[in-house]
């Protein structure tokens, strides 16, 4: 499994015009919605949410990368929203948040090492001033794409 395997152009927003953390997050939920990688965003929320409670997702440099592991995931796949202002989020810098990154990962046995996979993968490439900063100004989506997969 390869960064370039799970972002898919279809479920990111480069135009995320969201205020707070939970408008970010639901929107992003509805993409994962809309692309058929969930079957319900209400639950899918709650597993989110979940996650939440155990400690920020905020990794730093404008960046956050919710996720959790849950039973409404049909595939493994992740939403990705770069907004225009930065928006509060809980943080490792305490700066807020540009992009976000939503995991869609289900609850199967391999879930969590799915899950610990998906977040070092991404994790390599967030590590990384320039992807970062390529994303972030990024006009579409095969610009956030090229951002984390080249």
């Amino acid at each position: 499994m390869q960064v370039k395997d799970i972002v898919d152009v279809n479920t990111i927003k480069t135009d995320l015009d969201v205020k707070t953390k939970d408008e970010a997050i639901r929107a992003l939920a509805e993409v994962l919605l809309k692309n058929d990688y969930i079957t319900n965003v209400e639950d899918f929320l709650k597993d989110i949410y979940a996650r939440e409670a155990q400690g920020q997702t905020g990794i730093g440099n404008y960046i956050a990368i919710p996720h959790g592991n849950s039973a409404t995931v049909k595939k493994i796949g992740v939403a990705i929203g770069i907004t225009n202002e930065e928006i509060p989020w809980e943080t490792l810098d305490g700066k807020g948040v540009k992009g976000i990154i939503l995991f869609a990962v289900g609850k199967e046995n391999e879930g969590a090492q799915t899950h610990l996979k998906l977040l070092s993968l991404f994790a390599r490439k967030l590590g990384n001033d320039e992807v970062i900063e390529a994303m972030l100004q990024s006009n579409n989506a095969e610009d956030v794409q090229a951002a984390l997969c080249n």
